[in-house]
């Protein structure tokens, strides 16, 4: 029987086989695609291995491993990887799809251009996040180390926004105004550099106040953190009050506008002594949060761009104090655990003038006469 391929098996496998007999050599090994196309350029691969006597007739047994990038994406699922993302690559059917292409062929080109596919205008810090990041992680897990170079610009930019202490200060003061739990949240957020999320998902059982330790157990680095919570903040969440309960209709009377709402959770019970499932912060992530940050900035008189001044404003400010006044270098701010590896923690290096930098106060300078400075003409 000439070699040629055999369509997929329903419920025995996905992928095309190559089966029979060319220049005398038998073959039966998967095609490793469910692609036509890509299983036909598989058999004219082996033909021509065959012609050269570079064909192994051990090669004939089909191995368990994925072959495309489909099958590599489906064990890396099977393993727990994050499926974000990835629906998007593999539905992509363009020419430059990865879905059903070998993985002996994925190479830095084809990379870039299913990117370029995937996401045609998307700036280079989304395609990083949603393309490059994810195909890697699936090389990976299948055990193809070759590096994925990154598009340029990837990054973003370097430039960091924080706040000075009288600013930050102000912040927090209308923070509390606007309510008082919103006021020890953002509090908890300056002093300890936590993403947004940390808090938000944090639970009262998380919380050991004897310890001042928040325990946050699944952080973005996919590691757990123990936070330290400074004294301001001990005293903080020690001193909110109990949630105040929501009005309820009683007979025919009628509310005022904006009086009714839903029934806040533990609404009088002592603040640290809520149920230990209980979530620790009200909040979820959403406008009303943003919007409450943005009163509570426009009230201290503090503007940011757009991108720069949402709450990972508190995250970039601690990062600032801590070098600016807790005298930590790049790697000091990594052992805080915030940050998972130098070159992260390194744009708050920026923030202060170097040693090296500040040796210009050493420079000579002309002599002062009468409160002016004072020289010679050159001749």
């Amino acid at each position: 029987m000439p070699l040629k391929l055999k369509e997929p098996r329903e419920g025995k496998s996905p992928n095309y086989t190559i089966r029979g007999t060319y220049l005398g050599i038998y073959v039966e090994r998967t095609a490793g695609t469910p692609n036509k196309r890509l299983a036909q350029q598989a058999l004219d691969r082996i033909k021509k291995q065959i012609e050269r006597g570079e064909y192994q007739q051990s090669e004939d047994v089909e191995e368990k491993r994925p072959r495309t990038f489909a099958e590599a994406t489906l064990a890396y699922l099977k393993a727990g990887g994050d499926r974000k993302y990835l629906n998007k690559i593999i539905s992509d059917t363009s020419e430059h799809s990865l879905r059903d292409k070998l993985l002996t062929d994925i190479d830095q080109i084809a990379i870039d251009n299913a990117a370029s596919a995937v996401y045609p205008a998307a700036p280079p810090t989304t395609l990083n996040r949603q393309f490059y990041t994810p195909v890697s992680a699936v090389l990976k897990h299948v055990g193809i180390e070759r590096e994925v170079k990154r598009p340029k610009g990837w990054r973003g930019k370097k430039s960091t926004s924080w706040l000075d202490p009288e600013p930050a200060f102000a912040v927090i003061r209308n923070a509390y105004e606007i309510e008082p739990e919103f006021g020890a949240f953002c509090l908890t957020l300056l002093y300890t550099g936590m993403r947004l999320s940390d808090p938000l998902n944090a639970k009262v059982r998380d919380l050991r106040i004897s310890q001042a330790l928040l325990y946050v157990p699944d952080t973005k680095n996919g590691e757990p953190r123990p936070v330290h919570l400074p004294p301001i903040v001990i005293e903080a969440l020690k001193a909110l009050p109990p949630r105040v309960g929501r009005p309820r209709r009683t007979g025919k009377e009628r509310l005022p506008d904006g009086a009714a709402g839903r029934s806040r959770a533990s609404a009088g019970v002592p603040w640290l002594e809520r149920p230990a499932d209980e979530k620790l912060f009200r909040f979820n992530k959403g406008g009303k949060l943003y919007k409450m940050l943005n009163l509570a900035m426009a009230g201290a008189g503090v503007s940011f761009p757009r991108r720069q001044g949402a709450f990972h404003l508190f995250c970039h400010t601690y990062g600032t104090w801590m070098t600016h006044y807790g005298k930590l270098d790049t790697f000091g701010l990594v052992r805080t655990g915030r940050w998972k590896n130098a070159e992260s923690a390194d744009r708050y290096r920026h923030t202060i003038a170097s040693p090296e930098a500040r040796r210009a106060d050493l420079l000579p300078t002309p002599a002062k006469k009468a409160g002016k400075i004072s020289g010679k003409k050159a001749s």
